[in-house]
């Protein structure tokens, strides 16, 4: 089953040194199951704090986040993790392997203290396929370029089904031509398991071949339009 996710009027603010920051005002949005959505802005736009609360990484000051029904905002820390665990799925632009584990065992970590209805190592072994990697299964990360460890991270975050993925900049570290390659690995994930996927990026050509574009300045909502993906 997918989910949609409606935020409304959700604030973030920060406290430091007597000052209250807002890092997100008043935003009120709705992300259909399965799109494919681009979230632009520069640096302090707000847009990496929106997708942090979408993924439950962070908690609202106010608003409601609602995946569906269910309002995260009310959720316990062990409810928030199955949650998580269930639902999302998230790629950094760090990328976050673990450098002593093979690309399999990274993929397989995130199931390492679940059980599941399924091979771990098979999914693991099919997902990386699929991004291209079915030849680097043995690999360290360090045996890896930029853009495999970014593939093994993608692979990684589809390792437990999620019905979202959660992108921050996930072509930031690349060259052009390798985050083309990321870029159509997201968007081909997309059409085939129908996983709506929501990414970060300060690209605006990039943000345009998405289906939707949402721009952000100083933590509101500025444009909200199609993009161009084909």
């Amino acid at each position: 089953m997918s989910l949609s996710i409606v935020m409304k009027q959700v604030t973030k603010s920060f406290k430091g040194e007597g000052v209250e920051t807002k890092a997100l005002s008043n935003v009120s949005i709705e992300f259909k199951a399965g799109e494919f959505v681009s979230v632009a802005g520069s640096s302090g736009s707000g847009k990496s704090t929106l997708l942090s609360l979408i993924g439950t990484l962070d908690q609202s000051t106010s608003g409601e986040i609602l995946y569906d029904s269910v309002n995260v905002n009310k959720l316990s820390q062990k409810q928030l993790a199955d949650f998580r665990f269930a639902n999302i799925g998230f790629i950094f632009q760090q990328f976050h392997l673990i450098p002593t584990m093979t690309s399999l065992e990274n993929v397989m970590a995130p199931l390492f203290s679940r059980k599941v209805p399924y091979d771990k190592k098979e999914r693991a072994q099919e997902l990386l396929k699929k991004v291209g990697l079915g030849d680097k299964l043995n690999s360290l990360p360090s045996q890896l370029s930029g853009g495999q460890q970014q593939r093994v991270a993608i692979a990684r975050a589809l390792i437990h089904e999620p019905k979202w993925l959660l992108a921050d900049e996930p072509t930031g570290n690349l060259d052009t031509a390798t985050g083309d390659i990321i870029f159509s690995t997201l968007s081909a994930l997309n059409k085939e398991k129908g996983c709506g996927v929501i990414f970060v990026t300060h690209d605006p050509a990039l943000a345009a071949k998405a289906d939707r574009m949402i721009e952000m300045k100083d933590g509101i909502i500025i444009a909200d339009r199609e993009g161009m993906h084909p």
